[in-house]
């Protein structure tokens, strides 16, 4: 017979449980909505991925286009899998061509990644509160928030890696939840295609380790095939398509290749990946040794082992790879995340404030944690300071984001040296301040600083240029973001190959830098427009071409 009050325990739990994924889920949507549309699409991957699906939004609904993505000039695309380009084409469709809607889908998807990583935090440990410390660890890691906003496939594929881990650990006492590791698995392989192998490989080594079990039940591999079926019909019609010219671009040149060949100079040492950690983790980089610690003394635990196997086996694997990008290390952190989690929960001294159990006897919480901090804490206070000192322009808003920085690291310092857990909940509330600062800033995107801003230069080029017209310039590589915006084909070229262009094809455009201009010593030069440093010329006007209004 059943008891009335396990049941009624069974159903508060689960009212919790929905109510802290909808608080995080809150919580998370102002860092990941505020301030999408206010700086330009970045260079590589958000131009390329809002042109493609530009193409996409401009062809009806349903076409081949869709299913065979193609570029402004009708070359089959072969980059990557389009779930996210189609994703980000249904905001174009419904909401025009813009940056809140190319970068709308991966914030959303990296919003719903945080009560999944909840849901694996109380899978894992049968505890509310490291789920949540865990969840609110990840929400306050800066490369999560940062690269999750972006038009980017690597939010989507974090979040998509999420549920795959989820339905993994609640497979192992519901096999019908083995439908929906196939369904995961498939969202990996059509947002980055071989990035499921890696993925799924971490999985097969978990379960081996782990529940052996499910990988000699029938059941299990039936429901995971019947999820991926959508994925298998994508790349099947691919292949029908364009035979074998598909696998050999798709699989081959654009993602597995990456192992051990270097992609346009994107090199490092196999230690590349540890520096992105130590540079973008803190503050919770300084409790990560003893969470580590933590987790291998629980190595015969099931939590234990898929973080050590998720975290170390990603780790390994992406640092021997020989093109190396930043986001690449994006989905360790999740992995990072529950075991600092867990272990700021076994320091926590007010558990009931949370509803948690029986805490255990009390260790002192160490004092090089409050050293660190201190000392994290005078960069972004000395940077203020220079900056203060030194700009000529006013930083106001990046002086606040550094003092807020500033103020809860030193916060955080003192309580610990008091042995006061409160520092826990300053750390969350003051990166969740600080990384809210920044992107409501236009700070948060740094790398548009790298070179000139593409939108005033995309502006005459619209205005000046005719559709579908080929712009040459002097600009030493590709910018995408400024065929999206322009909407018109720029290409790079030396000055020799601009000079053949500009005497072979008297209908010719330039993009050109003054002092390029000088060299090239053109004759019969028209100024169309100038921006940023940069002059549009053509050939002396004639009537049909059009002027700017």
């Amino acid at each position: 017979m059943l008891n009335p009050i396990c049941l009624f325990r069974d159903r508060r739990r689960g009212q919790l449980d929905w109510q802290w994924q909808l608080g995080l889920g809150l919580l998370a949507l102002p860092l990941m909505w505020v301030n999408l549309g206010q700086v330009a699409l970045r260079d590589w991957d958000e131009g390329v991925l809002a042109l493609i699906a530009r193409e996409m939004a401009r062809s009806p609904f349903g076409s081949l286009t869709w299913l065979y993505p193609t570029t402004a000039d009708g070359t089959p695309y072969f980059n990557k899998p389009p779930l996210m380009h189609w994703l980000v084409a249904l905001c174009f469709y419904l909401g025009g061509s813009n940056e809140w809607m190319a970068r709308l889908p991966g914030a959303t998807l990296t919003i719903l990644s945080v009560p999944l990583l909840y849901l694996i935090g109380r899978e894992l440990f049968n505890q509310r509160l490291p789920a949540i410390f865990a969840a609110l660890t990840y929400l306050t890691l800066l490369p999560i928030v940062r690269h999750g906003r972006m038009a980017m496939l690597d939010g989507a594929l974090v979040c998509f890696f999420l549920l795959f881990v989820l339905c993994i650990l609640r497979s192992r006492r519901n096999l019908r939840w083995s439908l929906g590791v196939g369904i995961a698995l498939a969202l990996i392989a059509m947002t980055k295609g071989a990035a499921a192998l890696l993925l799924g490989a971490i999985a097969v080594v978990f379960l081996a380790w782990d529940t052996p079990r499910l990988l000699t039940s029938g059941y299990a591999w039936l429901g995971v095939g019947l999820g991926c079926l959508p994925a298998i019909a994508w790349y099947l019609a691919q292949w029908h398509h364009y035979g074998q010219t598909f696998f050999a671009e798709n699989f081959v040149n654009q993602s597995i290749s990456r192992a051990w060949r270097t992609v346009e100079q994107n090199q490092g040492p196999l230690w590349y990946y540890l520096l992105e950690i130590l540079k973008y983790a803190a503050p919770w980089l300084i409790f990560l040794p003893q969470a580590v610690s933590l987790t291998w003394e629980n190595r015969n635990l099931s939590w234990a082992r898929l973080l050590l196997i998720w975290a170390g086996g990603y780790l390994a694997v992406v640092s021997l790879m020989q093109t190396k990008l930043p986001w690449y290390i994006l989905p360790i952190y999740p992995a990072l995340a529950l075991m600092v989690g867990r272990q700021l929960a076994e320091g926590w001294r007010v558990e009931a404030w949370f509803g948690g159990g029986k805490h255990s006897a009390h260790t002192p919480y160490p004092l090089i944690w409050a050293l660190l901090l201190g000392i994290a804490a005078m960069a972004p206070l000395a940077y203020g300071i220079y900056l203060s000192l030194m700009s000529s322009e006013p930083v106001t808003d990046l002086l606040l984001i550094l003092l807020a920085v500033g103020i809860t690291l030193i916060s955080a310092a003192i309580l610990i040296s008091r042995q006061n857990s409160q520092f826990i909940l300053i750390l969350f509330w003051g990166c969740y301040v600080a990384l809210f600062l920044l992107m409501r800033s236009p700070h948060w995107l740094w790398e548009l600083n790298e070179n000139y801003p593409v939108k005033p230069v995309a502006q005459i080029i619209a205005q000046h240029v005719p559709a579908q017209q080929v712009i040459w310039t002097s600009h030493r590589f590709h910018r995408p973001s400024l065929n999206f915006y322009s909407d018109r084909r720029v290409i790079p070229a030396n000055i020799e190959a601009l000079k053949t262009i500009w005497q072979q094809d008297s209908a010719s455009y330039l993009l050109v830098d003054p002092a390029t201009l000088r060299l090239l010593n053109l004759e019969q030069t028209h100024q169309l427009a100038e921006a940023e440093g940069w002059l549009l010329v053509s050939h002396t006007r004639t009537e049909s071409e059009p002027t700017s209004e």
